[in-house]
């Protein structure tokens, strides 16, 4: 009787190698693990019992022909594959290892999910093209893969870059992706798809798809009985909310192992949180109803500035709780591992006063009939005004004056010239906007005495508009990227940008421009003209250029109009922020710093604060003139009140002496009240 070649028990990659990295290794992970939960540990200890030999042995095994298969084979090490390990930083090697724990189910038998939470910057695409390659090709029984088929869902415009960091971490042609990029009609796709759906074992080509979100949803008839191994969420926080069709679509599907990305966990409230949790591991936090009574309801209440010390308690109880249950399906690092590797950055909120236009225009409105009928409770469209507040304090150019301020006329400067009217006049009048003035200064000090480049950032088309007129006019070379701008253009627009090379030393982008995975390191200088409610857009945003690959030392801006609805979205801000880093970042010190605001508060003006931010920190480091007595001990990123404090009392203040030249140049003038500095390191 011929017997087949002996089948040779072996890792794929040798555990010891130089750079090896094991994730699993049989001589530890095969035993009854201590970590996992006690009902884990019983399951693991029952196992070996049935592996006891029978005493009869039947004649094949006597005479050793028995084909040894019924898991009799030793498990082996699942290495990392050594291209991948070469390039892993120390950061990247524990969070492939942390993915790989959880989704096998290392962690906990009965949840194979988890989220990738690590902020921007610090390689989450990489760390799980690692994981999703070791499951495709190894597992601990040698010659087997973990899972035969992987899903990445992902905003439309990162699915080409997902496409190609998948060729320049792996190699031209060691994975054969199926991106679905929109270039296919529908029928070729069902069709494509439903190939997709059927292959199995060796006649799967593509392992990989690729796809968007809302493809996914279209499409989600052929792919709901597939099996598939594993879905990479990506840009994740779109799973906040339960009720959403995306939601509802990719929890159809049949998937063992989920694994969320986001650099931004918690966007508003502990509901979206437990969304993402119940979607990466299902039923495991309970019902939304229970997560509700037992975690959201003590932890908002002892949040709140106005609560009893018996909330507070209740609530850090919940907190801590919660914490211990999700700590072992989430991983965030901050960006503050990058100071390893990166140069140091230097992050300013730059408190700027409103031009005199803009305050006559400011307190006209607010003074108006229509404003005071909304707070009064009569009023319907409080988003409008809050609208028309935010962008006059851009740039009274941004409002059609007579429409949106009708009576403002008076306060109109003689310079002054409606916008219809302006016929091929295209200059800016900057000194028409605290914010304006202080960047125009900015621009013509990088171009005369650096070679840095800068990226402008606004939330509004319209301002990139009045951006781009005042380069045009200043002759300053620009490139512009917004949301009409399709997907295959932004690369080649991001790449002429980032060339050392390049004339254009200005990048306007607009934040709401999505996949905002954009990587603008040519540029050592960022400026992010207007805050968003959402803490989370702001941070995508001001990642764009402190990121792996950058040589410089980094100046980044906020610019806030001083004492306006400006500081209270800045202010809402660090009340969302501080929420999110007690679960997730778990630093111990986001202070309370403000009761729950209400609209009345968005629409007062502090026209005589340097900062009305600091004023609601009652700061203990700074005299009540705003001076800082007291040097910030310890800086938290999330947390503006651990900063430097510095107001603008003349070159000789504490604003004449800081670090950044363009900073140090406004002590000089009146535009800017008060600054206040970080330094990662």
């Amino acid at each position: 009787m011929r017997r087949g070649l002996p089948f040779v028990n072996k890792p794929l990659h040798d555990p010891s190698g130089e750079f090896a990295i094991v994730l699993y290794d049989p001589t530890i992970d095969g035993k009854p693990d201590d970590k996992p939960e006690i009902q884990a540990t019983e399951v693991e200890q029952e196992k070996p019992k049935l592996d006891i030999p029978l005493m009869h042995k039947s004649l094949a095994e006597i005479l050793g022909i028995k084909k040894q298969v019924e898991g009799e084979r030793p498990k082996v090490p699942v290495v990392i594959d050594p291209r991948l390990a070469k390039v892993l930083r120390p950061h990247q090697v524990e969070g492939v290892r942390f993915l790989y724990r959880c989704t096998t189910g290392l962690v906990d038998e009965k949840a194979k999910g988890c989220i990738m939470a690590d902020e921007m910057g610090l390689g989450k695409t990489l760390q799980c093209i690692a994981l999703m390659w070791t499951l495709l090709k190894q597992s601990p029984e040698a010659g087997k893969s973990t899972i035969q088929k992987c899903v990445i869902a992902c905003p439309a415009s990162l699915v080409k870059n997902w496409a190609n960091e998948l060729v320049k971490w792996l190699g031209e042609g060691a994975i054969n992706a199926f991106a679905i990029d929109g270039k296919a009609s529908k029928e070729e796709l069902t069709m494509q798809l439903r190939q997709w759906a059927i292959a199995s074992g060796r006649a799967v080509a593509r392992p990989v798809l690729i796809v968007s979100y809302e493809s996914l949803r279209l499409n989600i008839d052929e792919l709901k009985d597939v099996k598939i191994g594993l879905m990479l969420c990506d840009e994740g926080h779109r799973l906040k909310n339960a009720e959403s069709e995306t939601y509802m679509a990719l929890t159809g599907l049949n998937v063992e192992r989920r694994v969320i990305l986001s650099g931004t966990p918690i966007q508003n409230d502990l509901t979206e949180y437990y969304s993402l949790l119940d979607f990466a591991n299902p039923t495991y936090l309970g019902t939304k109803a229970d997560f509700r009574k037992k975690f959201e309801l003590p932890i908002l209440r002892g949040r709140d500035a106005a609560g009893s010390d018996n909330d507070k308690a209740k609530g850090e109880a919940a907190t801590a709780e919660l914490g211990s249950l999700v700590k072992k399906f989430i991983i965030r690092r901050t960006n503050d591992i990058l100071s390893k590797y990166l140069p140091v950055k230097y992050e300013h909120v730059v408190f700027c006063n409103l031009a005199p236009f803009q305050i006559d225009l400011y307190n006209h409105f607010i003074q108006s009939p229509d404003i005071k009928s909304l707070l009064r409770g009569k009023g319907s469209q409080p988003l409008k005004a809050i609208g028309i507040l935010k962008k006059l304090c851009n740039h009274p150019d941004l409002l059609d004056l007579e429409k949106d301020l009708p009576g403002s006329e008076k306060y109109w400067p003689d310079d002054y010239v409606p916008r219809e009217a302006r016929g091929r006049d295209r200059d800016v009048k900057s000194w028409h906007s605290g914010k304006f003035a202080v960047l125009e200064r900015m621009l013509a000090r990088i171009r005369q005495d650096t070679n840095d480049k800068i990226v402008l950032i606004s939330n509004y088309t319209q301002t990139l508009d009045v951006f781009e007129k005042l380069c045009r006019a200043r002759s300053y070379g620009c490139l512009r990227l917004d949301g009409t701008m399709n997907v295959n253009k932004r690369q080649k627009l991001v790449d002429k940008f980032n060339d050392p090379n390049g004339e254009e030393f200005v990048f306007l982008l607009s934040s709401k421009a999505g996949g905002c995975g954009i990587n603008l390191i040519g540029a050592n200088r960022l400026v992010l003209f207007d805050p968003d409610w959402n803490p989370a857009a702001d941070q995508q945003a001001l990642a764009r250029v402190w990121r792996d690959g950058q040589k410089k030392d980094c100046f980044v801006y906020r610019f806030m109009g001083t004492g306006t609805i400006e500081e209270k979205i800045f202010q809402r801000q660090s009340h969302k922020q501080a929420l999110s880093s007690a679960v997730v970042d778990s630093a111990e010190d986001v202070e309370r710093h403000f009761t729950l605001d209400s609209l009345r508060e968005l629409f007062q003006f502090k026209p005589d604060t340097t900062s009305d931010t600091h004023d609601t920190f009652r700061c203990k480091r700074c005299k009540p003139d705003g001076t800082q007595s007291i040097k910030a001990p310890a800086m938290l990123y999330g947390d503006t009140s651990s900063w430097n404090h510095l107001v603008n009392n003349g070159d000789a203040g504490p604003l004449g002496k800081i670090q950044d030249l363009l900073l140090r140049q406004e002590a000089s003038e009146n535009a800017v009240s008060a600054v206040f500095q970080y330094i990662s390191h």
